[in-house]
């Protein structure tokens, strides 16, 4: 009977109360789906204030094009980068359970705020007057719309962090009816945040620009407090897995162990580095990368520490040879990670520089007038085109032809990185074609004579970019990194996004000072006065020298050719203890 009853319960995980989770009454599609609804009200939230922002701040706030861009650019590398802080606290503190509660909530908080922002005349300037003469917002208008901003990023890095997480452990790994629920799952994860994304960029802009742009905020805030009482009544129904400690202190464990033995010589037999796994197969066995890290697990004395009549291990002395690995491991995916953040950056263009352009291009069909952030539609249905398309059609064909189930994954970020590098000089050519007519007819005009589906094949390459680089990225740091470091590795994947995006910010303000900084230049207040070609032509030649350097990380990431241990003379606990 309890051989029955143990079968039917999750090895790792527990329910609300902290008992063994049941697999008849907890986890499965339900919870999942639960949890997939807080995600779709995230990038309702976010996409829906990033994709249009640039409008408001240059439209209703009267700021430069240059700075309305950096703006959307810094929130949107936040949100990223904040995910890296959210997965330390779901890892050491809250689990992820209440990081998702806590960080939507905080989001509901700031999406109301930027509603009240938006709404009230006192909290943004007057209109222009008839000499056209506008008045920037003030301090005080801009400290409330960044604290309601950056209200919201909190939120995003949050649940960013965890919602992925937490809806695999409704899941279990070691059951195969199981296991494949949850590769469906990680299918439905990335439709559910291109529906978000979907409805934000059409229904959520169509109402900010022709109802009321307080309106839209409040249809986030309502809807993703509707989403956290559906999030509550799953609480039963969840399963839990326990925390199991953040592995930036393990990396910090290692890098303080390493810096402490740096005088000491390394042994010739790294047989004689200590090993504390329990098993084989659990073990990682050494490489000769980054042999500084090695003197780590050099046993010396004091390494154990007496606690009564048992000695401990003190973990910021002494590292096993499979905790060193692990953080080799994790390094040796740094250039790889350094080279595929400029992608992000030609990215930002498309929800700023883009969305300007198109505000100043025919954008009518009939009666009917497409909103400039709804360009972005282009984007996402790309995205989802190509998504289909490769598993459709490239899939099939490739393993016919090479007897494998598709791209690697860094051949994926490869095709990414690429399609980007066309996107941009598509960009730079629209640009060219746009300045030309606006040269024309003067650049004082409203409207230019010129339609706006000339961007169409900027939004499509770079959207076909980011369906493969997105993919390849997340397959590539899941699957080369330690198991214990899965959260990082994704934290460290979301991070490429926020670098990109900081990226861009840093460029516009070096752009802007280098060519012009009193409205001219390259980028200009009055974008049909500067020269965005020359600025989305530079971002090419930058994205077609990273791509080189991209090549060279992927052939210097080789598996690294790994030692066999002699079992006898690998040191164990006991040994070391005796040792000491």
């Amino acid at each position: 009977m309890d051989g029955k009853k143990l079968s039917w319960t999750v090895a790792d995980a527990v329910d609300y109360k902290g008992f063994p989770a049941d697999k008849s009454k907890t986890g499965g599609w339900i919870p999942a789906a639960l949890i997939l609804g807080i995600e779709i009200c995230e990038r309702l939230s976010t996409m829906g204030i990033a994709v249009n922002l640039v409008t408001y701040l240059g439209g209703v706030m009267h700021l430069p094009s240059s700075a309305s861009a950096n703006i959307v650019t810094d929130f949107m590398g936040t949100c990223f980068l904040l995910c890296l802080l959210g997965g330390f606290l779901a890892d050491s503190f809250l689990g992820r359970y209440y990081t998702i509660l806590i960080s939507a909530i905080i989001q509901t908080l700031g999406t109301a705020a930027l509603a009240v922002s938006t709404k009230l005349p006192q909290l943004r300037p007057p209109p222009c007057d008839d000499t056209k003469t506008c008045k920037e917002a003030n301090g005080f208008q801009m400290g409330i719309l960044y604290l309601a901003l950056y209200l919201i990023a909190l939120g995003t890095g949050g649940l960013k962090s965890s919602i992925s997480g937490f809806g695999t452990d409704q899941f279990d790994d070691t059951d195969e009816k199981e296991k494949a629920k949850m590769a469906y799952f990680f299918n439905r994860f990335f439709f559910f945040i291109s529906t978000g994304t979907l409805m934000a960029v059409t229904v959520l802009v169509y109402i900010q620009d022709e109802v009321d742009r307080s309106w839209a905020y409040g249809i986030c805030s309502v809807s993703m407090l509707v989403a956290i009482l559906l999030f509550l009544s799953g609480t039963r129904k969840y399963r839990y897995k326990k925390s199991i400690g953040s592995p930036v202190v393990h990396i910090l464990q290692v890098i303080a162990a390493a810096i402490k033995k740096r005088k000491m010589e390394l042994p010739q037999n790294v047989g004689l580095l200590y090993e504390d796994s329990p098993d084989q197969a659990s073990r990682i066995e050494h490489t000769k990368q980054f042999q500084f890290l090695d003197k780590a697990a050099i046993v010396a004395e004091g390494d154990f520490e007496k606690h009564g009549a048992v000695s401990v291990l003190n973990p910021w002395k002494l590292s096993s040879v499979t905790r060193v690995e692990e953080v080799k491991m994790m390094a040796r995916l740094l250039p790889i990670w350094a080279t595929t953040i400029i992608f992000w950056t030609t990215y930002a263009q498309m929800i700023t520089f883009s969305v300007q352009q198109a505000s100043t291009m025919e954008r009518s069909i009939g009666s009917f007038q497409i909103p400039a952030g709804s360009l972005t539609v282009f984007f996402v249905a790309a995205i989802l085109i190509t998504l289909g398309v490769y598993d459709r059609l490239i899939m099939p064909l490739w393993k016919k032809w090479k007897g494998k189930q598709g791209f690697t994954n860094i051949q994926r970020m490869a095709i990414g990185l690429v399609l980007s590098i066309l996107g941009m000089a598509a960009a730079a050519l629209a640009e060219r074609k746009r300045l030309a007519v606006a040269e024309a007819v003067g650049g004082d005009t409203a409207t230019l004579p010129i339609s706006v589906f000339l961007l169409i094949p900027q939004f499509f390459l770079v959207g076909a970019g980011e369906a493969f680089i997105y993919t390849g990225q997340l397959d590539f740091f899941i699957t080369r990194s330690p198991k214990g470091m899965k959260t990082m590795s994704t934290g460290l994947f979301l991070s490429t996004l926020s670098f990109g995006f900081f990226i861009s910010s840093f460029l516009v303000s070096v752009v802007k000072r280098v060519t012009g900084n009193d409205g001219e230049g390259w980028l200009a207040d009055n974008i049909n006065y500067g020269r965005l070609d020359c600025f989305y032509g530079l971002l090419t030649i930058l994205s077609i020298i990273n791509f080189v350097a991209f090549l060279v990380c992927v052939i210097w990431y080789m598996p690294q050719k790994r030692e066999d241990f002699q079992k006898s003379s690998i040191v164990n606990g006991n040994l070391a203890e005796e040792k000491c």
